[in-house]
């Protein structure tokens, strides 16, 4: 009896000790990513469209920079970061329900779209360039039609684009139970991102870094909850009956041959279907185009000068 009060002393003891250390380097993990939100410096102005929180970086032709699901002020800065060169102004939205914008009754990507026009109205800017990724572009395309000319040029990253979907979803009360608790999210959720990545796409140390990373951006995830669930459920549905055929606007389409969450075929058929439209296909690295950031960014960038250099010459 001795014996086996003293074994199970020890695997208690040995249980307290993993959760000890489980939750010091989750409040560590979870500290870093406030203070970095803290430290970007995000305003929530009122508009129009009621109230929505941005950040603002940068001198320059003005980019909307739109992120994607999962995201937030912060990751649209980021993305801008990753992929644009110097000489550009960022304005980086939280969109519905992310962070310090509140998710509105009735919310749908044509009211974020206005969001979008009443945030520049704000901010005193007519004209902007879009730079957006994944479940951004859903909204991103209903400004464009709803706001030609506003609109200058448009960069689509691993867009959501109508087509068939293979991602299987959990469903919805799980979805929402893991993403309302940030300690539950930093447990589990963060190995969602995985689904992001082709499983036959060797990783280096630096692209498992990323992908870490990745998932540990969206924390606090109770914070972003309302959005991602908005945009898993509903918003990245409705681009299935967008008239694509009547953008105006110059676009560039960037998509991963075998990205497994937004399909390479559904950015192919997107692109066909925009008027000229440029596609450009990455060979692989999945959902966050793993390996190619540089490619990816010296693409969007010549795009992105190319388009706004024809619009200083046409003026």
């Amino acid at each position: 009896m001795d014996k086996f009060l003293t074994g199970l002393f020890i695997v208690l003891l040995g249980v307290a000790a993993v959760g000890v250390a489980v939750t010091v380097r989750y409040r560590s993990e979870i500290r870093a990513v406030q203070e970095h939100i803290d430290s970007l410096g995000s305003q929530v102005v009122m508009t129009d469209c009621g109230p929505i929180e941005y950040a603002r970086t940068g001198t320059g032709y003005p980019i909307l920079s739109i992120h994607g699901n999962g995201g937030g002020f912060d990751q649209g800065l980021s993305l801008a970061e990753t992929y644009l060169g110097e000489g550009f102004q960022i304005i980086a939205p939280s969109r519905f329900g992310y962070l310090g914008s509140p998710l509105p009754a009735g919310a749908a990507p044509d009211q974020q779209a206005d969001a979008y026009a009443c945030l520049l109205d704000a901010l005193g800017i007519q004209q902007v360039a879009i730079f957006t990724t994944s479940a951004g572009v859903t909204s991103s395309i209903q400004f464009a039609l709803r706001y030609p000319g506003r609109l200058s040029a448009m960069v689509l990253h691993s867009p959501n684009a109508p087509g068939k979907v293979e991602v299987k979803l959990p469903p919805q009360p799980v979805f929402r139970a893991v993403l309302g608790s940030d300690f539950l999210y930093w447990l589990v959720g963060t190995n969602m991102i995985s689904m992001f990545v082709p499983k036959e796409l060797p990783l280096t140390d630096q692209m498992a870094a990323d992908v870490r990373q990745a998932g540990l951006s969206v924390l606090p995830s109770s914070r972003r909850a309302n959005g991602m669930v908005f945009d898993t459920y509903f918003g990245n549905h409705e681009i299935n009956n967008y008239p694509l055929e009547q953008v105006k606007t110059p676009t560039l389409v960037i998509s991963a041959v075998d990205d497994p969450a937004a399909l390479h075929e559904n950015a192919r058929s997107l692109a066909e279907r925009i008027p000229g439209a440029r596609l450009v296909a990455i060979p692989d690295g999945g959902h966050l185009m793993l390996g190619h950031t540089e490619e990816v960014k010296l693409e969007i960038t010549q795009f992105l000068q190319n388009n706004l250099n024809l619009l200083k010459n046409s003026q």
